[in-house]
């Protein structure tokens, strides 16, 4: 088999291949095993017919059919491999020659991920939130778990923000009641979402009982766009209660005995927090940096196919409505077009990023045990919610298991990078990257010796 490489540009190649018959002949008997099944020829059990009678029922167009069919897919792969092409996506294939008994020859034109240089993770440096467990903080974490045990109670002064409220909503555009505008017995917190454009303001410095109006544009709907007059009567209104930072709270809310304990362990708690906060941080500013500082192409096809799969996958959570999406977009003050453009946008990052990932891996040559693979496969089952069995035996039926362990290879490939670049938190102090992203291989390595 021969084969030569045509770079059409930077994301695309052009490959030339041709095959002699003399290297078709496991692809020759099986196309003629093939045909013979499907004749019956007297004298001759079935299957078991000439050549030269098979050639004679159906010709010869037939036989070579089938056999450019069946080796296209091997040579393709073989091609690619011995010209070193990192060919992404599906290619177009044309037959462009095939002389009986000679050779037949093929051209595929394939995406292919662009050359470039990765740059010099020594040089990269990054700034990270510092890790701070101040009083502040501790405060913080104490009321988040107070608010989980809070009560509502009435009251009867005037609204504030963080208060909640029951309501009547009657909205009318030019004296006539908009049904889907208006609503009652709705729950609803001041300051959490603005439900209507002015719902907030409103509300606030109001009291049980009395009703506010006030003017607003509606978002969708039949009137959408035009200005509605909004009357919102309160029949309710509540405040959080939180529980006493005391000895009984501390009993009650977790498995210490006293409030300094607890107070305590809330530390460590709120160190946790902020590492967790800091290692995310610092994996995403030395993508961004590392990308940010590496110019090169994308293919427009793959950044398509990227769009049109998300587009796809919102569509699919939308039960495929098109004026679903719309209204959607319109709430938040997009257009169509607007929206087609950033999800593009969006596309050809996450294409970006993987190229780059991909690139990196291959220069960082990570190891993957397959414990790393089978925790990997285990954690996106539970992301998505399905049984790990269900979803192993999903990814070997799609052949997706080497997709997964690309990713696993990915991750390790930037963490590897990552203990190489130069981190201070934003109080100046150094930061160890390696503490986050090379304790795994420190101990694999201890353990080992």
């Amino acid at each position: 088999m021969k084969s030569s490489v045509e770079k059409l540009s930077d994301t695309r190649s052009k490959i030339t291949v041709e095959v002699p018959f003399s290297e078709l002949k496991p692809e020759i008997d099986q196309a003629y095993a093939a045909l013979a099944q499907q004749v019956q020829v007297p004298g001759f059990r079935k299957g078991k017919a000439p050549r030269k009678l098979i050639d004679a029922r159906f010709g010869r167009g037939p036989v070579l059919e089938q056999v450019v069919n069946d080796m296209l897919p091997s040579r393709y792969e073989q091609a690619i491999q011995a010209e070193g092409i990192k060919a992404i996506g599906q290619p177009q294939v044309n037959v462009t020659k095939i002389e009986d008994g000679e050779l037949v020859e093929f051209v595929a034109e394939v995406d292919v991920r662009p050359e470039f240089d990765l740059p010099k993770f020594e040089e990269i440096n990054v700034e990270v939130p510092a890790i701070k467990a101040d009083e502040a903080a501790i405060d913080a974490e104490l009321d988040s778990l107070r608010a989980r045990f809070s009560t509502l109670k009435d009251h009867n002064h005037k609204l504030k923000k963080g208060e909640f409220v029951t309501i009547n909503i009657t909205a009318t555009v030019d004296g006539e009641k908009i049904d889907e505008a208006t609503t009652e017995g709705l729950s609803y917190e001041i300051g959490s979402d603005d439900l209507i454009d002015g719902l907030d303001k409103a509300l606030l410095g109001a009291k049980k009982d009395e009703t506010v109006e006030f003017t607003s544009e509606l978002a969708n709907g039949e009137y959408q766009g035009k200005e509605a007059q909004i009357s919102v009567e309160i029949t309710a209104t509540k405040q959080r209660e939180l529980p006493e930072l005391d000895d009984d709270f501390a009993q009650l809310a977790s498995e210490f005995d006293t409030i300094e304990e607890l107070r305590e362990s809330t530390v460590a708690t709120v160190e946790e927090k902020q590492k967790n906060e800091q290692a995310s941080k610092l994996r995403d500013e030395v993508l961004a940096a590392a990308i940010g500082s590496t110019e090169f192409a994308v293919p427009d096809s793959i950044v398509d196919e990227q769009a049109h799969s998300q587009l796809h996958q919102l569509l699919g959570e939308l039960a495929h409505d098109d004026a679903a999406l719309n209204s959607v977009l319109e709430a938040q003050g997009l257009t169509r077009e607007e929206f087609e453009a950033q999800n593009r946008e969006d596309a050809a990052q996450s294409v970006r990023t993987q190229l780059f990932l991909d690139a990196l891996a291959e220069a960082e040559e990570p190891e993957v045990s397959q414990q790393e693979l089978t925790d990997h496969i285990l954690f996106t089952a539970q992301s998505y919610g399905m049984d790990p069995n269900q979803f192993i035996g999903q990814l070997q039926q799609s052949g997706q298991i080497a997709n997964l362990f690309a990713d696993v290879r990915r991750g390790k490939a930037l963490a590897q990078a990552i203990c190489r670049v130069n981190v201070k938190d934003s109080e100046g102090n150094d930061v160890d990257p390696k503490a986050y992203f090379g304790e795994e291989e420190v101990e694999e390595t201890e353990s080992e010796a």
